[in-house]
């Protein structure tokens, strides 16, 4: 997608402008993902400097979220590349994160206000997000309200406000907008979190169940803890470098309650309401985004 190039084009103009070496060695070590955020705001707002612009200053942020991610979950590999503190440190990892969202702010205030308000909240929400996730793997959540509250401000709130922006910028109704980008965003996490179970090892790039294993207690877990008849066996199994023999058990019992069929289809139900919002938009590309994500294989 030529469009998706010149928005990396963007970034690293923005990037260069901070007159910093050391910013564009980082810059050219992080691993670029889908750019769904890219995708729906050019969709939406169609391409002109404006829309690159914007889909810069998200994907910067969208990366500094990451950069500080990685951080806080140790991670070695961020999207089957060493990741930057795996690379460098922890403390490098974390001041570049702090430079591109610094340069993402910068720019935002070249933004219609409308616009540079709408992300710059949702940033305030990613960051609470964040604060809440690490909260929650200290103990087994069992509250379904607390892990939705939680991936609407970690991942939703950034989608939500970058389709939001893009209506914005378009003169489209900004509301339907929001609410397609809230869905799109709310399915994505539900989705990743799901993949986490039903995915091999080799094709997710990180270990199967490693949410469980990390203290993450995501929907299919939550429905799983509901619906068992051995829910201390399951406390027991949290935290806790997985056997064979358990990792098995845990698939076997959410196949059995209907856990992980049930979780497919409350992501697939956020993704028709999405549809469902922008339907008079007669914008076949936003149905596809979101059909593309929620009718895959798990």
């Amino acid at each position: 997608m030529v469009e998706l190039e010149k928005v990396k084009e963007q970034i690293k103009k923005f990037v260069e402008e901070c007159n910093d070496k050391k910013s564009l060695e980082l810059l050219d070590k992080l691993a670029t993902g889908k750019m769904l955020r890219s995708k729906l705001i050019l969709k939406i707002a169609g391409v002109n400097e404006t829309s690159i612009r914007l889909c810069a200053i998200v994907e910067m942020i969208h990366a500094a979220s990451l950069l500080h991610d990685d951080v806080i979950d140790e991670a070695d590999t961020r999207r089957g590349k060493p990741s930057v503190n795996a690379l460098y440190d922890n403390k490098t990892s974390i001041m570049f994160g702090d430079v591109l969202y610094s340069k993402a702010f910068t720019e935002l205030t070249n933004m219609p206000q409308e616009v540079a308000y709408t992300i710059s909240n949702a940033v305030t929400l990613l960051s609470i997000g964040e604060m809440l996730d690490v909260d929650l793997t200290k103990e087994f959540n069992t509250s379904y309200d607390k892990y939705l509250d939680m991936i609407y401000k970690k991942t939703a709130s950034l989608i939500e406000a970058s389709a939001k922006a893009a209506a914005i910028l378009a003169n489209k109704d900004k509301d339907k907008f929001a609410l397609y980008g809230k869905n799109l965003g709310l399915a994505f996490q539900m989705i990743d979190d799901i993949l986490d179970i039903t995915q091999d090892s080799q094709t997710l790039g990180k270990p199967a169940l490693l949410d469980f294993i990390e203290g993450k207690v995501t929907i299919p877990y939550l429905l799983l803890f509901d619906r068992t008849l051995q829910k201390d066996k399951l406390k027991s199994l949290y935290k806790k470098e997985l056997s064979q023999e358990e990792s098995f058990w845990i698939k076997n019992e959410m196949k059995a309650t209907k856990a992980l069929e049930d979780s497919i289809n409350q992501a697939k139900t956020l993704g028709i309401e999405a549809i469902n919002a922008v339907k008079n938009e007669n914008d076949d590309s936003l149905v596809q985004i979101m059909k593309a994500m929620i009718e895959r294989e798990f």
